[in-house]
């Protein structure tokens, strides 16, 4: 696991509906990125999810822009067809991590791949804290996923107050 830190302090400080968007290669949609947000759900996460936010007829780039503002945070589940989409195609799953990386709200999630593949195709979500399922199971990250969207103490807050106003 790399260091999460500053995508907890900018989580807690959000208010949007959704806890967590899950952006996802359509190959997985039905198998991993779906394990994943079962898995999400079981901890009480919140999940924008294509497979169950997009209903049929809505315009798919409008929908992902309002689930995007809508969630807290997003996780990117990196799979060897989401790097074959970062590779070969500029489309939906390239503007959702642009968008993405534009706030510190981001954790990639490496699944079937590592972070040094990773790199060779985007540096810059690389160098993001993530996860990696050869180093621990999807099911004990997403438990750390969901405490990174948790309840936050008042310590907690008002620790995170201080560093804020700080900087």
């Amino acid at each position: 696991m790399r260091d999460l830190k500053s995508v907890r302090a900018a989580t807690v400080l959000r208010t949007q509906v959704n806890d967590v968007f899950l952006c996802h290669a359509w190959p997985d949609r039905q198998a991993a990125a779906n394990d994943v947000y079962e898995l999400l759900l079981g901890e009480n996460v919140s999940v924008w999810f294509s497979e169950v936010s997009l209903r049929p007829g809505t315009d798919m780039r409008v929908a992902i822009d309002r689930g995007l503002v809508s969630s807290r945070m997003g996780i990117v589940l990196v799979t060897p067809a989401m790097l074959d989409k970062l590779r070969t195609d500029r489309s939906i799953a390239s503007n959702e991590l642009s968008a993405l990386l534009r706030r510190s709200l981001l954790v990639p999630v490496m699944h079937g791949v590592t972070f040094e593949e990773l790199d060779q195709v985007t540096p810059t979500l690389a160098s993001r804290g993530g996860f990696s399922t050869a180093e621990e199971p999807m099911e004990d990250i997403v438990v750390k996923i969901a405490e990174l969207v948790g309840i936050v103490t008042e310590e907690e807050a008002d620790e995170l107050r201080m560093k804020s106003a700080a900087n």
